[in-house]
């Protein structure tokens, strides 16, 4: 509701003040994130260099645009809730009930979570379960190496509950999947397209950059 050039004016102004030293925004939609992009450039002002979006391999929804804007425009991507509210633990599988614990019980999850095909998740976790036996990680470790080897991502927020899980999400790090795994974990995560992503994206296929 507040003008961005208010926004930005304000945070500049800690900026020079010493009080921070960069600014990040989070859930922007892409026109809104290039908006502010453009206002700084016009006036002056401090960027955002920062993006604390949602991302997960249930959700990949911000690759169709916000990934090319932050590779575009040199802003890293701060990934939040990068288990997908739980449902990338390992504790998901077919015909089994959800564990007691977990966050998808809750009621923030049912009202404020985004809809995900249960299908689709077991599809991931299989694919999950299979890179987790050929690396000897854990199912989380893989679906968090996975995200920081993206393009654009800077790093991600962790909710861990206890510190079993701390410390097996900070396992994820030091090691890197092989394209192979990638590949497969990027074959069961995808979904169609909307327009005009599935229409530009072929295009960009059918008529690829010359080297």
């Amino acid at each position: 509701m507040t003008p961005v050039e208010e926004v930005l004016q304000t945070l500049d102004d800690l900026v020079r003040a010493g009080k921070i030293r960069y600014i990040g925004c989070s859930n922007f939609s892409g026109w809104h994130l290039m908006k502010a992009l453009a206002v700084s450039e016009r006036y002056g002002l401090a960027r955002y260099v920062a993006h604390q979006a949602y991302y997960s391999l249930i959700g990949r929804d911000y690759e169709w645009e916000l990934m090319p804007l932050a590779l575009d425009q040199k802003v890293g991507a701060v990934v939040w809730s990068p288990l997908g509210w739980g449902r990338l633990t390992g504790k998901i599988r077919r015909g089994a009930a959800l564990p007691e614990t977990s966050r998808l019980q809750s009621k923030q999850a049912v009202d404020g979570g985004p809809p995900v095909d249960q299908e689709l998740v077991y599809q991931i976790v299989d694919a999950l379960d299979a890179v987790a036996q050929e690396t000897g990680k854990s199912v989380p470790q893989i679906a968090l190496n996975w995200l920081l080897q993206r393009p654009s991502v800077a790093t991600v927020v962790i909710g861990a509950r206890n510190e079993t899980q701390l410390r097996d999400n900070l396992g994820a790090v030091g090691w890197a999947l092989t394209p192979q795994q990638i590949a497969q974990l990027d074959a069961a995560s995808a979904v169609t397209l909307p327009y005009p992503y599935w229409h530009q994206r072929g295009f960009t296929e059918r008529n690829p950059a010359p080297v």
